[in-house]
């Protein structure tokens, strides 16, 4: 791609650019289950927790599910977010405390806003032999983390050149803009390159960004970026460089300005404090309680903060015990 003429300070910023290129690596992390299958975890990560709004990454597959089982996430409660689910293989049933219910297909993004609280369910669908994709989640900012749920659905058409192919989910890349909404300006695009293609994206310079190999290895801004890692690109360029070495290669780009303001994380909340993940702990498992003990059906819930995710019998999955040390805060 040719680029517009850029100001100095941000051509020397190029310049250094690869020094400041981070390679995060991921942990392999169980979701559960009998035969648990697991997800390659790599945001947020000990010394880096967001890339811009961006603060959760699970990075999943090619699973064959009748090894593993698949997807079985029973209602579950969220706070303060905005998931975001995008595969490659396979199709994923979601359902909600909204209403919503929608199959989750390859290349077709489902963001589902919580803000205030909501429940839902993720369960691979029978006829999924496959599944591989990635699970995101995008840090409401505080003016906005009491808003209404909410679900949204695109299919974004392929934008396409003599080596690449870029689908956008969301914000603006190659020409192309999602309609997908966000609380913050932001960047997700999923982008295919054939073997030894030189892609040149004119970016945001105000944009921190991540890029994920699922397949492939790739040169990011001159740094060699291995299969499953993610390349952390700190702010300050308008031009980004991807050099796909001798085979295909597919990421996903994130971007989006840094977030600027602290998070407490802990397992489906982000919150602000740890009081206040104390509280969206306890309004879940008084919810899903009913006479001392677990409801074994997810229709059984009390009324509450989550909601009850509509036509979804599997049973809710428990909050886990707060550590005995109070969660700190994430920058």
């Amino acid at each position: 791609m040719s680029n517009p003429e850029r100001d100095p300070d941000v051509i020397t910023c190029e310049t250094n650019l690869s020094e400041a290129v981070e390679i995060m690596t991921p942990r392999e992390v169980p979701l559960g289950g009998l035969r648990a299958m697991t997800v390659r975890r790599t945001l947020p990560q000990r010394h880096r927790s967001l890339i811009g709004a961006w603060c959760f990454l699970d990075h999943y597959g090619p699973n064959p599910v009748a090894e593993t089982g698949g997807m079985a996430m029973a209602p579950h409660p969220h706070t303060g977010l905005q998931t975001v689910t995008w595969l490659f293989t396979g199709e994923v049933e979601h359902r909600d405390s909204a209403g919503n219910h929608a199959t989750i297909r390859p290349g077709e993004v489902n963001l589902m806003t919580a803000a205030r609280g909501i429940s839902h369910s993720e369960v691979s669908t029978s006829s999924t032999t496959v599944l591989h994709g990635a699970q995101l989640w995008v840090a409401i900012p505080d003016a906005d983390r009491n808003a209404e749920p909410g679900f949204t659905h695109h299919a974004p058409s392929p934008v396409a050149g003599p080596d690449w192919e870029a689908r956008v989910f969301i914000g603006s890349l190659l020409g192309d803009t999602s309609p997908v909404p966000t609380y913050s300006p932001m960047l997700g695009a999923e982008l295919l390159l054939e073997p030894g293609a030189i892609l040149d994206l004119d970016v945001d310079p105000a944009f921190e960004h991540g890029v994920l190999v699922d397949k492939g290895t790739l040169e990011v801004a001159g740094r060699h970026v291995d299969k499953d890692d993610l390349a952390y690109v700190p702010p300050g360029s308008g031009r980004l460089e991807l050099r796909a070495h001798d085979e295909p290669v597919r990421l996903l780009l994130l971007g989006g300005e840094p977030f600027g303001e602290s998070i407490v994380m802990w397992w489906n909340f982000v919150g602000r404090t740890h009081e206040e993940i104390v509280g969206f702990r306890d309004e879940w498992q008084a919810q899903i309680t009913a006479d001392g003990a677990l409801v074994a059906d997810g229709q059984g819930l009390a009324d509450g903060r989550f909601g009850v995710v509509v036509g979804e019998h599997l049973a809710p999955i428990p909050a886990p015990v707060l550590p005995n040390v109070r969660l700190k805060e994430r920058r």
